[in-house]
């Protein structure tokens, strides 16, 4: 991992809301993996973790930017929220919930307080998961402290 991104590691580890945030995106969506990430324009990297499916990923992790959704979220700074792949017209065919085994998936932009993107807060699971409600939606915060 680049010093970059071990900087950004340590900062969102000093946030002492984050394990809470996660805990509770995971409960409110009934994921089992859920996690704040670096996004830049070529890298990915897991900031923290909360991991209940083994997926693997710890935090310092990284994954290529291109096999995550989060690139596009990235560009768009807008949430992404999927609650059945295999049901999804537009994600069906989509490389990366294959790549990756998920089948239900939300993700959201953090934005800091200058107003620059800084990555996601997202969860996937192997299960499909009734994600894209209004309750669901206002429990999975958009930003964090910059």
């Amino acid at each position: 991992m680049s010093e970059d991104f071990q900087q950004d590691v340590e900062t969102v580890g000093r946030i002492e809301t984050v394990p809470t945030i996660l805990e509770v995106v995971c409960r409110t969506t009934g994921m089992g993996f859920a996690a704040v990430a670096r996004v830049t324009e070529d890298r990915w990297g897991a900031c923290s973790v909360l991991d209940e499916i083994d997926f693997g990923l710890k935090p310092g992790g990284e994954l290529k930017v291109e096999t995550t959704i989060c690139q596009e979220i990235r560009q768009s700074r807008t949430p992404v929220v999927i609650d059945n792949v295999a049901e999804d017209d537009l994600w069906c065919t989509h490389a990366t919930p294959a790549m990756y085994g998920f089948r239900s998936y939300i993700s959201v932009p953090i934005i800091l307080g200058d107003g620059s993107f800084f990555g996601t807060l997202c969860a996937i699971d192997p299960r499909p998961a009734r994600l894209n409600t209004p309750e669901t939606i206002r429990h999975v915060p958009p930003f964090l402290p910059s």
